[in-house]
Formats: structure tokens, C-alpha cells, sequence
């Protein structure tokens, strides 16, 4: 059998895995009636399989990871029959995505499931697709899912209904300020050996009891020193709330009804921001609300957020993987107002976008799948202790699409979070509407539709202000 070596961003990846934080993206969709399975399998087979052979592939050790062919694929033995206890609602979908986070992927398979819903809503039904991130990032996941889709533009290789239609980070918007990014990552990639050569060299004992300034010496073996990489990784762990705290497996998931795109770019414009500024602002003053309640201390806590760095037009390899950097934002919590939230995330999220962080992050992240696991766990909790939740937003067709003669009604879908961080949100627009999900460990933040609640009243609220502000 065929096998492929793995690359070091997606060894980093697969080796994230801990028992309270799986490193699967998990997404849901529903749709105006079930799926037909045999026209569904053909879809699934011409638009997936036989193009990206990620998906008919296993996880193989032998000096290292690889990727290695199943022989015999039956497409079949991934998909699963699921049936929600009635009413068959969105509480209950909700609560069967929320179990199905905490299942394991084995390696000993290809690293995917569908599980596939008849009885969801009236006459409807839903799909839960689950991929570990070692495949690929959630940015080439939804590019892979909207392949699946009738419509028009159906080839993951041509965007124009996925264009941005909530502005997101991407590399386009620091490329002309940092020329040199691919650089930043070529030293880093470059560097690799090195680090791995210093880590194996170390005695067992220091790595078994190393310290982030351990960590930072090696790093700085690998990144030149950046202001960027010195501001990663000196960066203070962020505050004790609520919203941290230990771990279990159990999951939880929910999400906000639809949310008028329209609006939403209404008031972002009067108020001179972005989309995604004000959405951030409205998950910062949920947070707010939440942490009061809990009588909490209520303080800026960062957010990580993934940010894209393939070019919107380019083609997806047939290996699809991860390309993608991390950046922190400081949520600001401690603003009394609404505006003072609005005005303060708009300002940071630019001051990201002309930072290079997002591509040091990456190639930070492709070393440590070239370090020994004990360097990796490190770094790992290093750099999660730094958040306090994994946010992400990713912009969907501007048009109603089909999968196998089945309208999608509206889908949501979280990337994982990593290390003690237990908290997720995701911010999904499609044919007119948003969709917010939060993705929570059970026991850290057991009444998660409480913390919907807050975010669904704090953009209310914003959404007021606006029209208040133009009528005015």
C-alpha cells in the first residue's frame, strides 16, 4: 500500500490530542429533507474521495507519521445512521453534536465520519460531519464541503460564492505590509532540524521539567527574533476567570437562530467597523454579562483566532493539510459600554491585521511537529495558557445551494480547541443570515444556553444603538 510522509504542521496536529480536547472539527447541517443516501454517496465519492485521497487514507508510525492507503475503501463504513430522540428539534441536534465532540477518531481508519439524520425538524433532516485536523484546517474544510453543494461554483478551486462576505483576516491584508512573510516562514520551516537536533540532545530530565524560557531559547533557534515571535512568546498567560478552568470530556454545543446579514452590515458600517468587529464586540459583551453573573472577575481576556494564509484563489492541493497562523485578540471585558467594546475591537483587530503574528505562529507551529512529543506538550500549553477561547469566522455561500437534492437550510461548525482551553466560538454566514454556535466543556461552563442568551441581548443592543444613532 501506497504511503505518503506526513507533514510536520499536520504531525503538530494529530499529536494535540488529549482525552479532554480533541483535535476534530465538528460541524453540523440540516436541510429542508433528508438526505437520499445512493445520490448522496455519488456526490461524496466524486467531489471528496476520488480528488482528495486524504479521506481514504489511515495513520500509520514507522520513523514517523504517515499517510497510508486504505486498501478496499468503502465510503460507506463512514457513514453512521443517527436518530434524535423526539421532538427531533435544535436542542436535540445540538446536544447530539455536543456527544459526538467528545468521541475519539482512530487512527487505525481514515480520520472522518458523517453521521447522517432522517427525523430533524418537520420533514427535514441534518448531517454531523466530524474530521480530525490533521486532514486539513477548518478554513479548506468548508471549501471541501461547499464541493459537495449543486451549486454553480461547485469546484473548491473557484471561490466567487464564498468570497468575503465577513471580513476576515487573511494574508492579503498584511502581504503588502510584510513582503517578507513567506520568508518568516521559510526560516522557520529551515530552522526545524535545528530545533529538533537541540531537543533530542537535551538530557530527558530537562525536557521533562523544562520552562517557557527553555522553550523560548530553542525557539529562537528557529525564528529570527521578530517583534512578532518575542511577542508571542513572552506573552503573560491570561487572567483566571469562569471561562477557564480544569477539564472534562463531556461537550456542549448551541447555537443562535438566524441573524440578518443585512443588519448586521448596517450597523458595522454606521459605526465605521467590520462585520467581524462587531460581532467580536458582541461576544465580548456576552462574555461580560456571563463573568458578572458568575461572580467572576470580569477583565480582557484574549481570544485565539485562527487566521487563513492560502490565497482566496488558489486551487486546493489533492492534500489538502493545514496552512494557517494563530493571532491573539484582546476581548475587552472590561469596557463599561457598548461603544467602548466596539470601538476597542475594531482598533485591535486592525492593529492584527498589520502584524506579521499570524505567520510566525505558523511556522512555529509546523516545528513543533519536528520536536519530540515531551518539547510539543510544552509549547502546546504554553501557547494555550495565553487564551482563554478559540474563535473563529468563516464566510459561506451568499446563495441558498443543494446537496443531493436537499436544500441546506443552515449549517455551524467549530474548529477544536486546544490544550486547557474549553471554550469555542464560531461565526458562519450564509444566503443572508449569520449563525453564532459556542462549543463549551460541560462542567467549565455548564449553562452554555445562559452565555447564547447574553450574546443574543448584547447584539440586540448594538443593533439598536445603530439605528438609533442613524434616525438621530
Amino acid at each position: 500500500m501506497a504511503r505518503h510522509r506526513m507533514t510536520a504542521a499536520d504531525s503538530a496536529w494529530l499529536r494535540m490530542d488529549t482525552p479532554t480536547n480533541l483535535m476534530v472539527v465538528t460541524s453540523a447541517q440540516w436541510f429542508d429533507r433528508p438526505l437520499e443516501r445512493e445520490e448522496f454517496v455519488r456526490v461524496l465519492t466524486e467531489r471528496v474521495i476520488d480528488r482528495f485521497p486524504r479521506f481514504s487514507q489511515r495513520v500509520v508510525e514507522d520513523h514517523g507519521l504517515w499517510w497510508e492507503d486504505v486498501e478496499d475503501f468503502d465510503v460507506r463504513e463512514r457513514l453512521h445512521e443517527l436518530t434524535l430522540p423526539a421532538p427531533a428539534g435544535r436542542a436535540e441536534l445540538e446536544q447530539a453534536v455536543g456527544d459526538q465532540t467528545s468521541v475519539p477518531v482512530p487512527w487505525e481508519r481514515p480520520l472522518w465520519d458523517i453521521y447522517l439524520i432522517d427525523d430533524y425538524g418537520e420533514g427535514g433532516g441534518a448531517a454531523i460531519f466530524r474530521m480530525h485536523h490533521a486532514i486539513a484546517d477548518g478554513f479548506s474544510l468548508v471549501r471541501v464541503l461547499l464541493s459537495l453543494t449543486d451549486d454553480p461554483s461547485d469546484d473548491p478551486s473557484i471561490e466567487p460564492s464564498i468570497e468575503s462576505s465577513i471580513e476576515s483576516v487573511d494574508i492579503a491584508s498584511v502581504s503588502h505590509e510584510h513582503e517578507g512573510w513567506a520568508d518568516l516562514v521559510g526560516d522557520a520551516a529551515r530552522g526545524a532540524r535545528s530545533l529538533a537536533t537541540h531537543s533530542r540532545s537535551l538530557p530527558r530530565k530537562m525536557l521533562g521539567s523544562a520552562t517557557p524560557a527553555h522553550l523560548i531559547d530553542l525557539a529562537h533557534t528557529v525564528v529570527s527574533d521578530t517583534t512578532s515571535a518575542a511577542k508571542m512568546l513572552l506573552l503573560p498567560p491570561d487572567h483566571h476567570t469562569a471561562l477557564r478552568g480544569p477539564l472534562g470530556r463531556a461537550k456542549q454545543a448551541v447555537w443562535t437562530d438566524p441573524i440578518s446579514f443585512d443588519d448586521v452590515r448596517s450597523a458595522a458600517k454606521a459605526s465605521e467597523a467590520t462585520i467581524n468587529d462587531l460581532l467580536l464586540a458582541a461576544v465580548a459583551g456576552a462574555l461580560r454579562t456571563y463573568l458578572v453573573r458568575r461572580r467572576s472577575a470580569v477583565v480582557d481576556v484574549r481570544a485565539i483566532v485562527p487566521l487563513n494564509l492560502r490565497p482566496p484563489a488558489k486551487p486546493l492541493a489533492a492534500e489538502l493539510g493545514n496552512q494557517f497562523g494563530l493571532v491573539y485578540l484582546t476581548l475587552p471585558l472590561g469596557a463599561a459600554t457598548h461603544q467602548e467594546r466596539l470601538d476597542l475591537t475594531k482598533h485591535r483587530m486592525r492593529a492584527i491585521k498589520r502584524s506579521a503574528d499570524g505567520v510566525v505562529a505558523f511556522g512555529i507551529l509546523r516545528v513543533l511537529g519536528m520536536t519530540p512529543g515531551s518539547v510539543e506538550d510544552l509549547a502546546i500549553k504554553i501557547f494555550t495558557s495565553k487564551g482563554t477561547g478559540v474563535m473563529t469566522n468563516v464566510p459561506g455561500p451568499r446563495q441558498p445551494v443543494t446537496l443531493a437534492g436537499s436544500r441546506l437550510l443552515g449549517t455551524i461548525g467549530w474548529g477544536p480547541t486546544s490544550g486547557d482551553l474549553g471554550l469555542g466560538v464560531a461565526i458562519f454566514s450564509y444566503a443572508g443570515e449569520i449563525t453564532v454556535g459556542f462549543c463549551v466543556d460541560r462542567g467549565l461552563i455548564p449553562d452554555i444556553e445562559v452565555l447564547r442568551g447574553d450574546f443574543v441581548e448584547e447584539l440586540s443592543e448594538l443593533l439598536a444603538a445603530s439605528r438609533a444613532h442613524e434616525s438621530g
